[in-house]
């Protein structure tokens, strides 16, 4: 989804992808990828066939726990930085795509908790439509990662994603505005504002008791 679609406020707005920066050509992951699977996963222009290499882990567990580590410092700190980075320039609402949230345990820090569900049939035929894979391949790559169902149990706000992109983007503006109304004082505690007030009050009082005026 565009800008388009929520320019109201979109500089309030920033969306994190760093997975796709991590393996990039002569990036630390992209040469950790290449070491453990070799060149053949390489295109011409020497980036990662990312389709070839989807095939190979999510068909083989082994292998795909072995990306999982090789990559998962990377992106964990990217994403630190990218939100340090946004969090500074005072975004007001930052969205991170991570497919594996759950498995990764990353949900104990993003809040709400947002899964885009879509009917396990539809799901298939995306996929085989998008990436031209056989139903066995698209099948294990669902498979590989937690069932939707479960994950939308577990979520603060679903989005169907069943339906057309116009239906989809509608949801996601609801969903927009719901995240972007006036926090409730505990949010506010942990929001980037109320950091800083806590932080500015606590310099006042250090302040005034080194001058005897507390």
């Amino acid at each position: 989804m565009g800008p388009s679609c929520c320019n109201w406020h979109w500089h309030h707005l920033q969306l994190i992808f760093v997975g796709m920066d991590v393996v990039q050509k002569g990036t630390r992951g992209w040469k950790k990828i290449v070491k453990a699977f070799g060149n053949d996963i390489l295109l011409e222009n020497g980036e990662i066939n990312r389709a070839l290499l989807g095939q190979i882990v999510f068909s083989d567990p082994s292998k795909r726990q072995l990306l999982n580590r090789l990559l998962a410092p990377h992106i964990s700190s990217g994403i630190v930085w990218e939100i340090a980075k946004l969090w500074m320039k005072g975004c007001k609402v930052i969205i991170l795509d991570i497919p594996l949230l759950f498995e990764t345990k990353m949900d104990r820090w993003t809040n709400p908790v947002i899964v885009v569900w879509v009917d396990p049939k539809v799901q298939i035929e995306r996929l085989i439509s998008r990436d031209g894979c056989s139903e066995e391949q698209a099948r294990n790559r669902i498979n590989a990662q937690l069932a939707l169902d479960w994950k939308k149990s577990e979520a603060d706000i679903v989005i169907d994603n069943s339906g057309s992109l116009d239906d989809t983007k509608q949801q996601f503006q609801e969903v927009l505005t719901k995240v972007s109304e006036p926090l409730t004082w505990k949010e506010r505690l942990r929001s980037r504002d109320g950091l800083i007030s806590v932080v500015v009050c606590t310099a006042v009082g250090i302040l005034l008791a080194q001058k005897n005026l507390l």
